[in-house]
């Protein structure tokens, strides 16, 4: 095996399966190859370990633990980190930067709530993924990609200007709720004076 295989676990970006609602094994499998931090909250947990999932962290209630204290034998070195309904990611993220991690996949967050997420983003970089689709920000300035002939989805603040440059010319648009746009193949540029998140069509062929 070549050195570079030989990578430290908090350099990969950790898995944060919050719900698994719109989500298949398939969409998460590339994420889970190079062994990362596998973080599950109690309402996945079930589904999870029907996937066969080696799983981490589990973010769970006093009362879900004690009804599930094999899971500690069966998944060790599994830990249990306890929490009230509704905290899950609270409590998640701050394991995370407790343990310093520096990326997360948060599987199974509802991409509606990104706002919630900016103040995190100083901290931690996240991705979305949700229903099919995988959504990483873009905090400053512009970004470059070669995109293949798709459709992405742009999230952010409401209104504000966002400039898009490709082999097609550039335009200057405002951000709708869920602005989904087709690009050609090759380099695309896009710009904006705040915080977007770009979503990828998961499994594309």
């Amino acid at each position: 095996m070549s050195s570079h295989h030989f990578v430290k676990e908090q350099q990969e970006p950790a898995v944060f399966i919050l719900s698994t609602g719109g989500i298949s094994l398939e969409d998460i499998g590339p994420m889970l190859e190079w062994v990362p931090t596998v973080l599950v909250a109690e309402e996945a947990a079930e589904k999870v370990l029907i996937w066969g999932i080696k799983v981490d962290v589990l973010i769970a209630s006093p009362e879900f633990q004690a009804s599930h204290i094999h899971l500690l034998e069966e998944q060790y070195p599994l830990k249990f980190l306890t929490t009230t309904e509704g905290k899950e990611l609270e409590e998640g993220l701050h394991y995370l930067r407790a343990s310093d991690h520096k990326a997360a996949h948060l599987v199974g967050f509802q991409h509606t709530n990104f706002e919630s997420l900016r103040p995190c983003l100083e901290t931690i970089n996240l991705t979305l993924v949700d229903d099919g689709w995988k959504y990483y920000p873009v905090q400053k300035g512009g970004f470059s990609k070669w995109f293949g002939e798709t459709s992405i989805r742009i999230l952010g603040q409401e209104n504000s200007p966002i400039q898009l440059k490709n082999s097609l010319g550039e335009m200057i648009f405002p951000i709708q709720y869920l602005t989904q746009i087709d690009l050609p193949e090759g380099v695309s540029e896009l710009q904006s004076s705040s915080i977007f998140w770009i979503g990828e069509a998961l499994n594309q062929h």
